[in-house]
């Protein structure tokens, strides 16, 4: 019996990963399009996310999911509504900085909480993870140049997390949005030198 709930567990968290990676990987390559339809695929793979992430003690990340699910709402609208916005930019280093400095704060004192009163499986990179893909997102939804730093900075620390946590297919898919963070960041390098652009509608 115990072996049979075993296997139905692990069954059950496979599918899980492989439909909440199909989803957010085809999500995260609009996103390198500047496609809006980056925004629905992301709220399904962040739904999925969400619930496997709680499956394997990464709470911290299962939070984050939730709180993509919003922003990826938020993106959609702005990205989509008469006025929203169109034009790829640059983020102010004051502001970067302050950024940084705010998310290593924060990644030491919620680490800290999730050490002391939970069993979370290290919380101090998971939440460095929670953090600096805060900050990816935001920049992602108000299309600033920078995201794509950010996500190169989250890929890197999640890889091996997933792999320590035997989410093999995660961990796969994870290497290869880190190869996409390079081409958005090519992309968007050239779409913030032209003058205006219009969202992409494939």
């Amino acid at each position: 019996m115990e072996l049979t709930g075993f296997t139905l567990r692990y069954l059950n968290l496979a599918q899980l990963e492989y439909a909440a990676n199909g989803f957010y990987l085809l999500a995260v390559f609009l996103a390198a399009r500047n496609s809006i339809h980056t925004w629905w695929l992301g709220i399904i793979g962040c739904s999925l996310f969400s619930v496997l992430f709680f499956q394997v003690q990464l709470y911290a990340e299962s939070l984050l999911m939730l709180f993509f699910i919003a922003t990826n709402v938020i993106g959609w609208y702005q990205w989509g509504r008469p006025g929203g916005i169109k034009q790829v930019s640059r983020t102010r280093v004051a502001h970067l900085l302050l950024f940084i400095g705010i998310a290593l704060v924060v990644t030491v004192l919620h680490g800290y909480l999730l050490h002391n009163l939970t069993n979370a499986y290290a919380p101090y990179v998971d939440s460095s993870i929670l953090m600096f893909s805060l900050i990816a997102q935001f920049l992602l939804m108000n299309r600033k140049l920078e995201t794509w730093w950010f996500w190169l900075l989250v890929n890197t620390i999640a890889i091996p997390l997933y792999l320590s946590r035997e989410l093999y297919v995660t961990a796969i898919v994870y290497g290869g949005f880190w190869f996409n963070a390079w081409y958005g960041l090519y992309l968007w390098r050239k779409l913030s030198q032209r003058p205006a652009m219009l969202v992409a509608s494939q």
